[in-house]
């Protein structure tokens, strides 16, 4: 059962000009052809923006604009009818364009076949003192950010460990990361990111956490630090509010970000630079979840202003197996 990554987020928004302009600006391409909400990416992931209220969303017990359904791409026919198979034992399956789709926790999780397209990736090699890659040759100059993926997904759950259990045994993801008390990061089996998945404790004593099911975020892959900057430069030029942390790297993935507001629900995040893992990956628990928010911030947010205690440790497969983490 090989999921391999986000195939298409849709969006339940109350401002479709707004969301519209935001996602052009953020560097989106729109798809035309009479289809003014929808937005592509260069490996044919798509973005689907509709109204609150339209007939074309799917149910869900989501509170507020955001991502309101998540299309996973599965990598061929037999994968997608044993998920069918699987998910079908338990849950009422409704038949979408080229797959089906089953309400999860609250949230819309679709399947569908998917082969992502093929695209270009050139990061400028990084010098350093003693270290050079690049000789008489300045690094690209940029005009705009143009993600190129999909990276992952995040909504905030009451029962966060128990819908991380269900995505690992009756889906395959596996476990990345844990921050105790604060979120479980989800790699689908056929995906070398990191985690394509998110799932935060709705409880959690953290900005915006109310106890309720809500979209958090969408991260959308770029290149290096340059494109994602100058992404965040022009958002801010076009009249968009900046990130209040700016600039940082997570601890957890190592990935650069810079999180933006989004009229759309959430906020979208640029990614680069993220760990790119395959089953070899020990999987970690940062007791002290803050220690894996971020390894550096431009703007030191106040729960940062102290320095979290450095503190992780590796799990064992047997507290993976068991679910014997984060109780």
């Amino acid at each position: 059962m090989a999921i391999i990554g986000i195939k298409r987020l849709r969006y339940s928004v109350s401002d479709m000009d707004a969301a519209q302009r935001f996602f052009a600006d953020f560097g989106l391409n729109p798809a035309g052809g009479g289809a003014p909400g929808l937005f592509t990416l260069a490996n044919g992931s798509e973005v689907e923006i509709l109204p609150a209220g339209d007939p074309a969303l799917a149910s869900a017990q989501i509170v507020g604009d955001g991502v309101h359904e998540v299309c996973w791409g599965v990598d061929d026919d037999a994968s997608l009818g044993a998920l069918a198979d699987n998910l079908g034992r338990d849950h009422a399956l409704e038949t979408v364009d080229g797959g089906f789709r089953a309400l999860l926790f609250g949230v819309p999780f679709s399947f569908v076949r998917w082969t992502p397209r093929k695209f270009a990736n050139a990061p400028d090699p990084v010098n350093a003192p003693g270290v050079v890659r690049r000789l008489n040759t300045h690094r690209k100059w940029r005009r705009r950010a143009r993600p190129k993926v999909i990276n992952h997904v995040v909504f905030r759950l009451p029962d966060y460990i128990e819908a991380g259990r269900f995505m690992r045994v009756r889906l395959g993801f596996r476990l990345s990361d844990v921050q105790t008390g604060f979120g479980h990061y989800l790699r689908a089996s056929g995906s070398n990111n990191h985690h394509n998945l998110l799932f935060l404790n709705a409880h959690a004593h953290f900005p915006g956490c109310d106890g309720q099911l809500r979209f958090d975020h969408a991260n959308f892959g770029v290149e290096d630090i340059d494109e994602l900057m100058i992404g965040a430069n022009y958002m801010v030029r076009r009249g968009w509010q900046p990130s209040d942390i700016g600039l940082g790297r997570h601890r957890i993935d190592s990935a650069l970000f810079y999180y933006l507001p989004c009229p759309a629900g959430g906020e979208a995040e640029y990614g680069a630079d993220a760990d790119y893992v395959d089953d070899s990956w020990v999987p970690r628990e940062f007791d002290v979840p803050l220690f894996g928010y971020s390894h550096f911030t431009h703007n030191v947010p106040p729960f940062l202003e102290m320095e979290p205690e450095w503190s992780f440790k590796y799990l064992t497969e047997a507290q993976v197996n068991e679910g014997l983490i984060d109780v």
